[in-house]
């Protein structure tokens, strides 16, 4: 059961960042390095962070299409996580 949960939070870190990973390379219309380094610098971690973790629905949906619950549990673990942690960027970046 906690071995499952796990895999899913993994996955739903996997995720994350590969949704990171698409907004930044794909809609962005600058480099890679240049768009980081203007997220960093206008304080966008967070909403960046929000668009990647889009990524986490549809893992979330094919878990529970599987029936694989605890992985479901897993990746909801982690979006609560990412959503805590945009909080407090928020927060503390003021």
């Amino acid at each position: 059961m906690l071995k499952e949960i796990l895999i899913g939070f993994v996955i739903a870190l996997i995720a994350t960042a590969f949704g990171c990973f698409l907004f930044i390379e794909f809609i962005s219309p600058f480099d890679f390095s240049t768009s980081i380094n203007l997220i960093l610098e206008g304080n966008l971690t967070g909403k960046v962070l929000v668009l990647g973790a889009i990524a986490n629905f549809f893992v979330f949906f094919v878990f529970l299409k599987k029936k694989q619950i605890y992985r479901a549990r897993g990746v909801l673990m982690e979006t609560f996580l990412i959503a805590f942690l945009v909080l407090l960027l928020t927060l503390f970046s003021k």
